[in-house]
């Protein structure tokens, strides 16, 4: 065996060795950030729902999605990040403040923020999460993602997934959300109705009606 193969099989039984011994113990540059950025949008996202005031409350949502948008790009799927920050960051939250802002939401505390339903909420908050959790860690035990190769997120590779292997779920929730939009159109037209009704309706002296009978 000549020195360069004896070279090549030392190297290739080197990085054997250092992908087998990969472990939660020996842990890379990239995934202490994405521990101290998951860290940071869970406290977020615990403030988002502990405040009562409602401004404060769409405010660190916005650094809760935010962080999971940084976790897809830790995870090299920068497609799906930039659809948390479009969608979610810049269309969601968008809208929550609109809606804040046009419904003249109290600015400051409000008690009615709380439906003293705390406990309740908390219970179903730690078993839904303790069954993702587990759910997830289940299902990607022994899965590792290859930081160094191609991204595994790019547009190309989800959109041939999306297409190839989700195209019915896909079209099923276009649907769902196409039928969301129409119902929302009719309830506001429906109640602009009624409001324009009561509104032209003719009244007598102090507020009565036509015939001065309230």
């Amino acid at each position: 065996m000549t020195p360069a193969a004896t070279l090549g099989h030392l190297a290739a039984d080197s990085t054997t060795a250092a992908a087998e011994s990969q472990g939660f113990l020996s842990p890379t540059g990239v995934e202490i950030a994405f521990l101290l950025v998951g860290l940071v949008t869970f406290g977020a996202a615990v403030v988002t729902v502990t405040t009562r005031q409602l401004v404060h409350a769409a405010l660190w949502l916005v650094v809760a999605l935010g962080g999971l948008a940084v976790e897809y790009l830790l995870l090299t799927a920068e497609f799906i990040a930039w659809v948390q920050v479009l969608i979610y960051v810049g269309a969601v939250v968008v809208l929550i403040l609109f809606g804040l802002m046009l419904t003249r939401a109290p600015i400051g505390r409000s008690p009615d923020a709380d439906s003293g339903n705390r406990r309740a909420a908390l219970t179903v908050a730690v078993a839904a999460a303790a069954a993702l959790v587990w759910v997830v860690v289940d299902a990607f035990r022994t899965t590792w993602i290859d930081l160094d190769g191609p991204a595994a997120g790019s547009t190309a590779v989800t959109g041939a997934s999306l297409f190839q292997n989700w195209v019915l779920p896909f079209e099923a929730l276009s649907v769902l959300l196409l039928a969301a939009l129409v119902g929302a159109i009719v309830l506001s037209r429906r109640a602009k109705a009624n409001h324009v009704t009561e509104a032209g309706r003719p009244t007598g002296p102090n507020g009565s009606g036509k015939d001065g009978v309230r």
